[in-house]
């Protein structure tokens, strides 16, 4: 047995003894003589052994180079562009590949990408090697090399539609047919090369789950032109992560069209007798009773907007606070209701609330169970404040950056409370100092300190009596610095 095949029957590699051999040939007049055969030959299987990964799922940005086999889903269109000082325009074909452990984008680039186009074939499986690096959608491999892999069998279906249990990180390409079960209002946003960008969300359902849509530039004003309980397709989005969670992307290359298709969200809920105080779940019940809407100004100045309504299911109630446009949700006694990803806290006189904030999904059922119509969502996102929506973004400008993904939605209402402290909001005709008030209220703000509103004032109350958002009280005391230092609250 020569050195070089005693060093190839210690490599686990995917590498047969005649591509070796080849490798360690080149290493060998690469080093000039300054290696003989079994050096160059461990140093080869060295290499080798640092760019084999054991699965889509392994392959990370910063890698020197990853080798690995994964199963064609999808072959996008031949692009080309213009490259700084040649006459020759580039040219790259993104192919979506999966294994069973997940799935990436391979971007093919010039003789490459002409290949890719006439030869790929969805549902072929490749050996693939190349280069990761950070992309918009997630990891991406530039392509070195590429061959056919016959003899391997992947387990991945390759399909013209995914549903909302098929999305993965870094999926892209993505047809997806839903109910829309949720609507947006458009924001505007500065990037940081001057230009204003557009963004709003959707949420659609299916029978496997649900998933937030977010829509950018020009495909953002969709969001205001579909109805809640219509049927859409989106075609050609891809898949990002956001606070542990995945969202669907479109982008100028993408859209959202209303489809002929029946399709079905009845969602998951957790029965309310085994809610507990921090958990953000799903509810689903029916509306017991309706509260008016209340306004009280933020000491931004800024105006927020409550409304609490009571919802039972079969194992008892609970009251749930709207928070910003929620509290217009077209919510009355009777309705069926299914509320998403809202949070669980300590309420009035130890019971337990729900507070329906930005993230938080609100959708009226059909009798049967099914989705129905719904309500516009996040309340007030970003309000002109820089929250990294400008980092979001591929090469057609629908950004600058792929980091900061993170807040590219905030909201002045994204927790069970106004995010902005409310206590130095208006009092009421500015008392004088050591008058004694009595003021009645609906609790906007619990903790400390207190605020309440009556519909036209907002009072801040120092208090350690333990109240519940959207309970009416009534403080009695003594006011101090524009406060009212209550010694007395029922």
């Amino acid at each position: 047995m020569s050195d070089i095949e005693g060093v190839y029957e210690d490599l686990e590699a995917d590498v047969s003894l005649e591509e070796f051999r080849e490798a360690v040939e080149a290493k060998v007049e690469q080093m000039g003589g300054l290696a003989d055969e079994e050096t160059a030959a461990m140093l080869v299987a060295h290499e080798i052994g640092e760019s084999e990964v054991g699965g889509v799922a392994d392959v990370e940005p910063g890698m020197e180079e990853a080798k690995f086999v994964a199963k064609v889903v999808s072959i996008g269109e031949l692009r080309t562009f213009e490259r700084d000082g040649d006459d020759e325009d580039g040219r790259v074909v993104n192919v979506e590949v999966a294994d069973e452990t997940g799935s990436i984008r391979a971007a093919f680039w010039d003789e490459h990408a002409e290949a890719a186009v006439s030869e790929l074939e969805e549902g072929q499986v490749l050996k693939i090697a190349g280069r990761p690096k950070e992309g918009f959608s997630g990891v991406e491999v530039s392509v070195d090399d590429v061959e056919p892999d016959d003899e391997t069998e992947i387990d991945v279906t390759v399909s013209d539609t995914h549903r909302v249990e098929d999305l993965s990180l870094g999926l892209s390409n993505v047809n997806l047919v839903g109910v829309v079960l949720d609507t947006d209002s458009v924001r505007t946003f500065d990037r940081d090369d001057g230009s204003e960008g557009k963004v709003a969300n959707l949420t659609l359902g299916d029978d496997t789950g649900r998933v937030r849509v977010t829509l950018w530039d020009e495909r953002a004003d969709l969001a205001e032109e579909l109805e809640p309980s219509t049927t859409v397709e989106v075609v050609d989005g891809y898949v990002r992560e956001r606070d542990g969670n995945l969202e669907l992307h479109v982008g100028n290359r993408g859209t959202v069209e209303e489809v002929e298709a029946d399709v079905e969200y009845v969602p998951e809920s957790t029965p309310i007798e085994a809610l507990e105080i921090g958990q953000t779940v799903d509810l689903a019940g029916v509306v017991r009773s309706a509260d008016p809407k209340r306004t009280f100004d933020r000491d931004d100045g800024s105006e927020g907007q409550v409304r609490n309504v009571r919802v039972q299911d079969a194992t008892g109630d609970i009251r749930v606070a709207l928070w910003g446009e929620k509290a217009d949700a077209d919510l009355g006694p009777g309705d069926e209701v299914a509320l998403g990803d809202v949070e669980i806290q300590d309420g009035w006189q130890d019971d337990l609330e729900a507070s329906a904030g930005w993230q938080s999904t609100i959708t009226v059922l059909d009798s049967d169970g099914g989705s129905g119509t719904g309500t516009d969502g996040d309340a007030g996102a970003d309000d002109g404040q820089s929250t990294g929506l400008s980092a979001f973004g591929d090469e057609e400008g629908e950004g600058s950056s792929a980091a900061d993904d993170a807040g590219a939605d905030t909201d002045a209402t994204s927790s069970a409370q106004p995010e902005t402290d409310a206590a130095d909001a208006a009092t009421l005709d500015d008392p004088d100092e050591g008058d004694e008030l009595e003021f009645t209220g609906v609790v906007v703000q619990a903790g400390d300190p207190v605020v309440l509103d009556d519909g036209e004032t907002t009072m801040t109350v120092v208090t350690s009596a333990d109240v519940g958002l959207g309970e009416e009280v009534t403080a009695r005391g003594v006011v101090r610095d524009g406060r009212l230092e209550a010694t007395d609250v029922f």
